[in-house]
């Protein structure tokens, strides 16, 4: 067996780390280790690295390997089921939440409310491609890759064109009251999700990688909830409009990300 080690200069969290495992499980990999804070990637192989390099460049995440080692032969223990189980738990909360703030954001007039939403629908769908593309053939996973990225880019692109129409135009300003009762329900919901990830005592650098992806959703609920506030002292709804903006970019980056699988 081999051991490579890869620099990923632009990894940076859980999706770029699920877009690599569902890449590289085109490869005869025997275990992937990810180091977020440090971008390193270790992949255990039997096969040609050559392969591996490839898949990566494909990605176009910065990659650069640093070394290959022959390891002899080596055994790891598997609590996949176990992790499955709990993100299958992570991803029914945050598409509950998807569906609400997208409701309450259309309803109260909030582009902010409307894009957290999908961003959590962005966030959580490479997690989901990952858990329903396991036992499928490279052809279905291509499919779902880029039926996933296809849907994520058309809401972003409805989205921001909604953003800019608004700055343009004379718009109500959004209910602020509906903008930050929604998003303190959200950042509880995603606190929830934290809680359960550091519950599952996983040394495992996914893990470990999901909790930091549930941090940055927890800061996105916060900065809603200050665009909420802003829009009632301002009496403006420029705030909200300036946060949905943020956000919708961080959609538009994944979903690109998201599409490179398909290729």
């Amino acid at each position: 067996m081999y051991k490579s080690e890869y620099k990923i200069s632009k990894m940076d969290c859980p999706s770029e780390e699920n877009l690599i495992r569902m890449k590289l499980s085109e490869n005869e990999i025997e275990k992937l280790e990810f180091n977020i804070a440090d971008r390193k990637l270790t992949v255990y192989h039997r096969t040609d690295d050559k392969t591996i390099e490839i898949a990566l460049d494909q990605l176009d995440l910065g990659s650069k390997k640093l070394s290959t080692d022959d390891v002899g032969s080596v055994e790891f223990e598997d609590d996949s089921n176990q992790q499955k189980s709990l993100l299958w738990t992570v991803l029914a909360i945050n598409f509950v939440f998807f569906v609400l703030e997208i409701i309450f954001g259309v309803l109260s007039n909030s582009m902010g409310l409307v894009a957290d939403s999908l961003d959590m629908l962005a966030d959580s769908s490479v997690y989901g491609l990952s858990l329903f593309a396991v036992g499928a053939t490279l052809i279905r996973k291509k499919r779902i890759a880029k039926a996933a990225g296809y849907m994520q880019l058309l809401l972003a692109f409805i989205g921001f064109y909604e953003v800019i129409r608004r700055f343009v135009g004379l718009e109500e300003t959004p209910d602020f009251k509906t903008m930050i009762i929604v998003s303190i329900f959200a950042l509880i919901a995603n606190g929830i999700c934290l809680r359960l990830l550091q519950q599952s005592k996983s040394e495992d650098a996914h893990m470990k990688a999901s909790m930091i992806f549930t941090s940055n959703d927890i800061i996105i609920n916060l900065g809603v909830i200050a665009a909420g506030l802003l829009v009632f002292v301002l009496n403006s709804n420029y705030p909200d409009l300036i946060i949905g903006a943020i956000v919708f970019m961080i959609v538009f980056r994944g979903a690109f990300r998201i599409l490179k699988l398909g290729k």
